[in-house]
């Protein structure tokens, strides 16, 4: 890297910009460079989206690197734990009520050495989540993963958080300023100034006038203010794939200020789309995402209302806000000197949380990958826009997988099963998991947001607790893993004792 010195302007905070800004920050060294500054450029008459109020386990070693403290974080950020998703209703109801299964952060027990998903197929006696994973019990009794002794940022088991997306932004933007040495501007960006070779040279802004830098990063959510307005990057449009378009989102007060805090998302199917309900310290987020070609806003914000009303015992208390998704993610996230991250790189449904990881992925990759060298730049570029690709292609294989497996009898859901509606890759997934269960080698990247593991969960979550047809004769059998199938119900008996409940953790940490 040459010595003079070099600029990075982020355009756009939120948490995608902060989130940015502190990686690259903390991962380059830059409080005690003198030939790098950093700078974010954040317009003050945006507001923050909002619904990205669940996260990946990834965020862990994120605040780990920026130097954040959990306490301070968790205090900070209304934050709490989250251990996985329960999905609820995705099947129809059978004899024994609404369908629900758990996707757990910790993999199957003793994964990797052992194929305990053949073992369950063979002869399951309960659910996959249940009987492989002792996370799933603590998810369900409401627990915390960690002890008040476990070190920040371990538990005994995997984990991330929920937390209100406002508050975040804000944490970040002040921890990034104040320990980082980031650069804060608050202004409007109104075109750029370019070279031959079409890369960045300058930026013009309402304010500040011209701003020169050598990387730019657009972090600008929707308005794409470089990746489209400058570049003009079109989307690859995923709505044939992925049939929501539309979110209606509403904050839904606890029945009482000592509630139970969930250490799941929780995905609750309905008629057209599904609802996420979130639960933080003082409220819950709550929002229905549904397919507007299947429900009018009036139906869906009605069936919103009776969600709620289950849940707080009152109707909703004020308007939702209604939020646009245009399902897609761009050709390429790496132009010139200039990448795209966040919602201005692509945005699907919040299914999963996989919007954060992605820009941890993203922005970890080019701290580790930038070079000033334009003849270096191109090539890294490649390089980033083959990956970011890949994994975009990736997490809509998997949140599509959630839909196909449904046998729902509504039109959404049937629609959802149409074989031209799945992405080859899905489709040829799907059938060689016919015979055995899914594996490291099918899926293309070392660096994955959805792994073997999280499949299997979907796969096998979405079926009944029966001996199934497509169990490989000659695979493993629950016999020879009896031991490992009765040590995850010993886990899951164990770490219940010592385990307290997420409000009472919590609440111990805000006390402290």
């Amino acid at each position: 890297m040459s010595s003079d010195p070099r600029s990075i302007i982020i355009v756009g905070g939120g948490t995608a910009g902060w989130l940015t800004a502190g990686i690259l920050a903390a991962r380059l060294g830059l409080p005690s460079r003198r030939d790098l500054s950093i700078t974010v450029v954040e317009s003050p008459g945006v507001p923050i989206l909002g619904v990205g109020e669940g996260t990946w386990p990834t965020i862990r070693q994120s605040l780990q690197v920026m130097g954040i403290g959990e306490a301070e974080f968790l205090a900070a950020c209304d934050a709490t734990f989250k251990q996985g998703s329960q999905f609820v209703g995705w099947r129809q109801k059978g004899a024994t009520g609404e369908h629900s299964y758990i996707h757990p952060f910790t993999p199957p027990n003793r994964f990797g050495e052992v194929d305990l998903a053949s073992a369950w197929l063979a002869a399951p006696t309960t659910g996959f989540d249940e009987a492989v994973c002792f996370q799933t019990a603590l998810c369900r009794a409401g627990l915390a993963p960690k002890t008040r002794s476990s070190p920040e940022f371990e538990g005994i088991g995997n984990y991330a958080y929920h937390f209100d997306a406002g508050k975040v932004a804000g944490f970040l933007k002040e921890h990034c300023i104040a320990r980082l040495g980031v650069r804060y501007l608050c202004d409007d960006v109104e075109g750029c100034r370019m070279d031959d070779e079409g890369a960045i040279l300058a930026l013009h802004t309402a304010r500040h006038g011209e701003l020169a830098g050598d990387f730019f990063v657009d972090c600008s959510g929707q308005h794409g203010v470089l990746i489209d307005r400058v570049y003009k990057v079109p989307l690859v449009n995923c709505r044939d794939v992925l049939f929501v378009d539309t979110a209606l989102a509403i904050q839904v007060p606890y029945p009482e200020p000592d509630s139970p805090i969930a250490s799941v998302t929780l995905a609750t199917a309905q008629e057209a789309g599904w609802i996420w309900d979130i639960g933080l310290t003082t409220r819950r987020g709550v929002g229905y995402v549904y397919s507007s070609r299947y429900s009018s806003d009036d139906e869906a914000r009605e069936r919103l209302d009776r969600y709620v009303r289950a849940i707080s015992g009152r109707p909703l208390t004020a308007e939702p806000r209604r939020i646009a998704i245009n399902s897609g993610y761009r050709e390429r996230f790496w132009v010139a000197n200039c990448a795209a991250i966040g919602v201005s790189s692509g945005f699907v449904e919040p299914l999963e949380a996989s919007s954060i990881a992605m820009i941890e992925v993203s922005a970890n990759h080019l701290a580790e990958h930038l070079s000033f060298d334009r003849e270096v730049m191109a090539i890294e570029a490649g390089r980033f826009n083959r990956k970011i690709d890949q994994l975009w292609r990736d997490a809509i294989d998997f949140l599509k997988l959630h839909y196909v497996l449904s046998d729902r009898s509504e039109p959404f859901w049937v629609a959802n099963r149409d074989p031209r509606s799945i992405p080859a890759s899905l489709r040829d997934n799907l059938r060689i998991w016919q015979d055995r269960p899914p594996i490291g080698g099918d899926f293309p990247l070392t660096c994955q947001l959805f792994g073997p593991a999280s499949y299997q969960y979907i796969l096998y979550g979405m079926r009944d607790p029966a001996p199934s047809d497509a169990a490989v004769t000659g695979r493993v059998g629950a016999g020879s893993h009896h031991r490992d199938l009765e040590e995850v119900r010993a886990l899951a008996a164990r770490f219940g004792r010592v385990l307290g409940p997420n409000r009472d953790w919590l609440g111990q940490v805000q006390s402290d």
